[in-house]
C-alpha cells in the first residue's frame, strides 16, 4: 500500500510516521541524469540517493580494465546508506543507468536520522543483506549460467525498475553489464526477438513477453526477488 504524501521510493514508504518526519525536512528532489556518477570506488560519498524512478548500476573493475555490473537499484533500493551507516568509503562504482527522480539527503544528516531511529537502522541493515545477495546471485549468474539466461535476468530487474517498457541500451552495453562478448549478445538478443520476446532496433529493447522473458531466465532473478520481497516487505 502506497502511503500518500511521500515519495515513491520502498524504503521511505516502510518508515513510521514518526521517523519519516525525521528525514522529510532534510530530503530533496533531484533528477538523476543518464550515465551520471552517484558514487565512486574509493571515495566518501556525499549524498544518499533513494530512487523515486530510473536506475543505477553498481559496479566494479578488473584488473584487466573490464567494468561489470553487480547490482542494479532502483525505487526498492537506497544508494550510499552502506557507506553512511559504516563512515566509510564506497566500495563500488554507482552510476546512473536510466534516468529517473530520486530523494537526496546530505550523508551526515542521514547518518545522525539513522543513529536516532532504531526502525531506520535495522530497515538500512536489511537492504544492505538484500544488496549483498543480489551481489552475490549476480556473480555466481555470470559465471555459471548461459548467455541467454543470464541477458534475460537482467532485463527482466530492468524491466522492474523502469518506468518505461522501452529500455536504452545498445549491445556493448548489455554485454558490459553481464560481462559477456557483444557478439554473443546480438545473436541472444536476435534470438529472443524471432521468439516474439523482445524488440530490439536501434539501441532500444522492448519487452514484448514478460512471462516468455521470465521462462528463458534462470533461477536467479525469482531467488532474488523473493528474498528482497521476504526481508524488505515487512519491518517490525
Amino acid at each position: 500500500m502506497t502511503v500518500s504524501g511521500r515519495p515513491p521510493n520502498q524504503l521511505l514508504q516502510l518508515l513510521d510516521a514518526a521517523d519519516f518526519d525525521l528525514l522529510r525536512p532534510h530530503l530533496a528532489t533531484v533528477e538523476m541524469v543518464s550515465k551520471s556518477v552517484v558514487g565512486e570506488i574509493g571515495t566518501a560519498p556525499r549524498h544518499v540517493y533513494l530512487p523515486h524512478g530510473g536506475c543505477v548500476s553498481i559496479r566494479v573493475s578488473l584488473s584487466e580494465g573490464q567494468t561489470i555490473e553487480i547490482a542494479m537499484l532502483g525505487r526498492d533500493s537506497v544508494v550510499g546508506a552502506g557507506a553512511a551507516l559504516a563512515d566509510g568509503i564506497s566500495p563500488m562504482d554507482a552510476v546512473v543507468l536510466f534516468p529517473g527522480a530520486a530523494s537526496v539527503i546530505e550523508i551526515g544528516v542521514f547518518r545522525a536520522v539513522a543513529t536516532a531511529s532504531a526502525r531506520l537502522r535495522k530497515l538500512m541493515v536489511r537492504h544492505e543483506q538484500v544488496m549483498l545477495a543480489h551481489v552475490q546471485q549476480s556473480l555466481l549468474c555470470n559465471t555459471l549460467h548461459p548467455v541467454e539466461a543470464r541477458l534475460a535476468r537482467w532485463l527482466l530487474r530492468a524491466h522492474d525498475l523502469s518506468d518505461d517498457q522501452i529500455l536504452p541500451l545498445t549491445q556493448e552495453a548489455l554485454a558490459q553489464m553481464i560481462g559477456a562478448r557483444r557478439n554473443a549478445i546480438s545473436l541472444v538478443a536476435h534470438a529472443l526477438q524471432r521468439a516474439g520476446i523482445i524488440r530490439y532496433s536501434r539501441g532500444q529493447i522492448e519487452i514484448i513477453d514478460p512471462k516468455a522473458l521470465l521462462a528463458t531466465s534462470c533461477g536467479c532473478y525469482s531467488a532474488v526477488k523473493t528474498h528482497h520481497l521476504r526481508l524488505m516487505g515487512v519491518v517490525a
